[in-house]
């Protein structure tokens, strides 16, 4: 299975220097959107916001970007 690192880029970019072992690449988009996911509930409880162009990069081990997901991406918004 491929390994796929998840680089967060809002406030902070945090790289991520072990990654996971997935499927496919939808598998790893499933991963970053879960991870987007807590992350905003982590940014709302800190701050009482979240940044909808924040994102996660997601790379292969040649540090390739195979996708972005975008925090608006994995998140909806109701009135």
């Amino acid at each position: 299975m491929p390994r796929f690192f998840f680089h967060l880029h809002n406030d902070v970019n945090a790289e991520d220097d072990v990654g996971e072992e997935l499927a496919d690449i939808l598998a790893a988009r499933a991963h970053a959107a879960e991870l987007i996911r807590f992350e905003a509930a982590e940014a709302i409880k800190r701050t009482g916001r979240i940044v909808l162009s924040h994102r996660i990069d997601i790379e292969n081990g040649n540090g390739e970007v195979l996708g972005r997901v975008h925090f608006r991406d994995a998140l909806g918004i109701e009135p």
